[in-house]
């Protein structure tokens, strides 16, 4: 029994995990003692379960699959790369690789089950290092070969749209997409700021998508432009992918005040070109990750102290006006404050976005309530009148003479987001957003269909995701097909058929023997472990596929597998204070091979197979083999000889990845 000195040792040394804990030698009663033997009738199974990380990614992405890919265990067929490998099983779930690998929040890495030994890994790195790599190859989509004769009508080109007609033309249905802008891209160009995701790459995955031929009207207001009733002619079904382009102003008396704006447009006119410079001191309300970018970019424009009032950043906002570049060379840093409803520890915004802006000399205070805008002799607001709340209540209330002015030349309310409906007021329900079913069908509206934040402004992943749905249900829509079940696991999920048929191991049809009951049931042969260890043979040997309902915990690891590995980290060029102004470089400088591959390494592969063979090794009687070459592959690489078994469950003991369970065996 380990004494509380062996306990301190393995704590100083770092280590992470013991199977069993002190007492487990002991019998815990004497009936349990009675009725113990060395052997059971179960026997190993293989189950496929979803990873957590998987599990977490709104887009669905495989990335269990495509980190065994850059690692080297599932290898690329005939002369395809490694990189382009895996950049094919990433892309069928989200064609924005690179996009997602910069500003995706990496939800998957909070939900990585290597988080219980000692870091995540760090999956969006390692999607960085795909994406990017695409984009230097040049790595092309192709549609369906065969066209259905089908239309269907994307209106919005942003992440959420640009996505749903990825999926509808692999689909083979023709797409026309119209956005109201100069360009593609939505959000993701007119809102998020171009040193966290470079246009370069934007504008690479974008045209990738566009160049499978998507039919694209740029400056095209459906309901303004083009009648609505026209493009329900024209076109067999309509997808809303509008996104939420208009700010909610502050909700406070004095916010109509011509220098308070919203974080929309502020972004967006910066990432037009327009805003070369904001006032001296600027506060944001917010707490999200928009906010976190107006006020990162407020830091690195800076202001000017003489600065013309036309030339005020409200007018170049509203669209009033625009800045000279060469005016605005006499810059300072300005006074950039963000404040939230919430502590800043609950801040919605990511934590290390939070952290950045505090190292570029962003000021954020928590637990603040505006109460009133204060406005100068003109009209203009001058201070945001704010009160300290109370979260040890619940809900929080104000704490009694906290009351403030915090003052202020420019006030940037990203407090939410809403669509704008011109010319589509029919569809907007009361709240500026459009209703939606769980198949991201419009209810009452056969034929129309919904998806990005339209529905619910949330996470860019979440958008991409809703628009593979979306594709799904249209696809169903055109085809007169009802509307399947989503899966409980709603993601795109490791196919051993597909994959069997991919390296020419395609199970042989079933051709059952013996005769058939009266009630044509037949009674003959099923399946047997020699059958399904046969070149050709019709089953799976001992493989059950769980993964469309079961996450695989941490609790069924052996964790005692993985040593401590440090988790290798993108190098971040975040400014200080002293550097932020005019720092418009990109922040986040990808992994190279050698440091992708390594990093890919750590991932403990969940609920599948990833070869390391501690079954073999540790099984006693030999009954779990390899299987041989030239029927192996991923997900197949050992079976069970059931004549050596003896059900002692070793080998699922020291499964690392979960993938063996003890059951009653057999062929699937």
């Amino acid at each position: 029994m380990a004494t509380p000195a062996d306990k301190a040792k393995e704590v100083k040394a770092g280590f992470t995990f013991r199977k069993y804990k002190d007492g487990d030698q002991e019998w815990p009663s004497l009936q349990s003692r009675i009725f113990t033997a060395d052997e059971t009738d179960k026997c190993p199974t293989y189950v496929h379960k979803t990873p957590p990380c998987q599990a977490s990614c709104p887009s669905g992405e495989d990335i269990r699959g495509w980190l065994n890919i850059v690692r080297g265990i599932e290898k690329p067929q005939k002369d395809m790369a490694m990189q382009e490998y895996a950049f094919r099983r990433l892309t069928q779930a989200n064609p924005f690789p690179s996009m997602m690998g910069r500003v995706c929040p990496a939800p998957c890495q909070t939900g990585c089950n290597r988080n219980v030994v000692e870091d995540y890994v760090g999956i969006n790195a390692v999607e960085q290092y795909i994406g990017d790599t695409a984009l230097q190859n040049k790595y092309s989509f192709k549609p369906a070969e065969k066209s259905t004769g089908k239309k269907v009508a994307v209106i919005g080109g942003g992440p959420a749209g640009l996505a749903a007609a990825y999926h509808l033309r692999l689909k083979g249905h023709a797409v026309t997409l119209f956005d109201d802008h100069a360009e593609l891209g939505g959000m993701a160009k007119y809102g998020v700021p171009g040193y966290r995701l470079p246009r370069e790459t934007l504008n690479g995955e974008i045209n990738r998508i566009t160049s499978m031929g998507v039919e694209v009207k740029l400056k095209t207001r459906v309901g303004v432009d083009v009648p609505m009733k026209d493009v329900e002619k024209q076109h067999d079904a309509v997808l809303f992918a509008i996104g939420c382009k208009s700010g909610r102003a502050l909700p406070v008396p004095g916010a109509d005040a011509p220098n308070c704006i919203t974080g929309v447009a502020f972004l967006e006119a910066f990432n037009q070109g327009r805003l070369q410079a904001v006032s001296g001191r600027v506060v944001v309300i917010g707490g999200g990750d928009t906010s976190i970018d107006v006020v990162s970019v407020a830091r690195r424009l800076g202001y000017i102290k003489e600065m013309a009032e036309t030339e005020r950043p409200e007018y170049v906002v509203m669209g009033q006006t625009a800045h000279d570049v060469a005016v605005t060379a006499r810059k300072e840093g300005a006074d950039v404050m963000l404040i939230s409803r919430q502590p800043v520890e609950k801040m919605n915004a990511a934590k290390h976005e939070i952290d950045d802006a505090q190292r570029e000399g962003v000021v954020i205070q928590g637990s603040l309530q505006p109460k009133e805008v204060i406005l100068d002799g003109n009209g203009r607001a001058k201070a945001l009148r704010v009160v300290e709340l109370d979260f040890s209540a619940n809900p929080p209330v104000e704490k009694p003479g906290t009351e403030k002015n915090i003052e202020a030349d420019l006030i940037v309310s990203a407090i939410g987001q809403m669509g704008d409906f011109r010319g589509m007021e029919d569809f907007n329900n009361g709240k500026g957003l459009i209703n939606s079913d769980k198949f991201y069908q419009v209810p009452g509206k056969p034929g129309y269909f919904v998806c990005g934040d339209i529905i619910r402004p949330h996470l860019l992943t979440t958008v991409i995701g809703q628009g593979s749905i979306a594709a799904e249900s249209i696809d169903h829509y055109l085809k007169k097909e009802e509307m399947s079940k989503r899966p409980k696991v709603d993601v795109h999920h490791f196919n051993l058929l597909a994959k069997l048929n991919e390296v020419g191991l395609t199970p042989k049809e079933f051709k059952p023997d013996g005769p058939e009951t009266e009630r044509g049931i037949d009674r003959g042969l099923r399946g047997t472990s020699e059958q399904g260890k046969a070149v050709g043979g019709y089953a799976i040997h001992n493989f059950e596929d769980r993964s469309d309902a079961e996450v695989c915990q941490s609790n069924e690891l052996f964790l005692g597998h993985f040593q401590y590995t440090a988790r290798l980290k993108r190098t971040e060029m975040v400014p200080d204070a002293n550097e932020v102004l005019g720092h418009f470089k990109e922040r986040m400088l990808g992994l190279d091979e050698k440091q992708a591959v390594d990093e890919a390494k750590r991932c403990m592969s969940c609920g599948m197979c990833f070869e390391c063979d501690n079954c073999v090794i540790y099984c006693p009687q030999t009954a779990v083999k390899r299987t041989p070459k030239t029927e192996s592959t991923m997900g197949r690489y050992v079976y069970t000889d059931y004549d050596l078994c003896i059900g002692c469950h070793i080998c699922a003991d020291v499964c690392p990845t979960g993938y063996i369970k003890m059951g009653m065996g057999g062929d699937h």
